[in-house]
């Protein structure tokens, strides 16, 4: 099996289609879809007014959080603000995807850099970060299986071609 290493130590901060001092809720057309989470901690204003709903530490944690995310995922929708509501439904995701890598890996450090980035020993994370995984997932699917947002989001990447 070939060494994996994690992308970000051959990360190219200029090709990255996301730049911190753009208001992307003034200039929503320089807003990318991007793969995954891309841009998500990034993205103003909208990481502001997302981020401090974003909690993953139980069940009780994740419930909340992501029904908060999710409130503001349909109030973007409601005014029309596809890159608001892209940017809660991204934010649902990465939800989902570290409660999966702290389930996965001991304090959720997947890389050992004192062992060259050698992959860690997975199974040994916190089993509780697993429900918190299925309850942000749960609110991820709801959000990208929105009829207005999946019509808004075949427009946006229409016109992004």
């Amino acid at each position: 099996m070939p060494e994996r290493k994690p992308s970000y130590l051959s990360f190219n901060k200029q090709s990255y289609s996301w730049r911190r001092d753009i208001d992307y809720r003034k200039n929503p057309a320089l807003y990318r879809i991007g793969k995954g989470e891309q841009g998500v901690l990034i993205c103003e204003p909208y990481k502001s007014e997302i981020l401090p709903y974003w909690r993953f530490k139980d069940r009780s944690a994740a419930r909340e959080s992501s029904d908060k995310i999710h409130e503001l995922f349909l109030g973007y929708l409601q005014e029309d603000d596809f890159v608001g509501a892209d940017m809660a439904r991204k934010f649902l995701q990465m939800g989902f995807t570290r409660a999966r890598r702290y389930t996965n890996y001991k304090g959720g450090v997947k890389y050992d850099k004192s062992q060259n980035y050698r992959l860690n020993e997975k199974g040994t994370g916190d089993p509780e970060k697993a429900i918190a995984a299925a309850i942000f997932y749960e609110k991820w699917k709801m959000a990208e299986q929105n009829p207005l947002y999946k019509e808004k989001k075949l427009k946006w990447k229409q016109r992004e071609e």
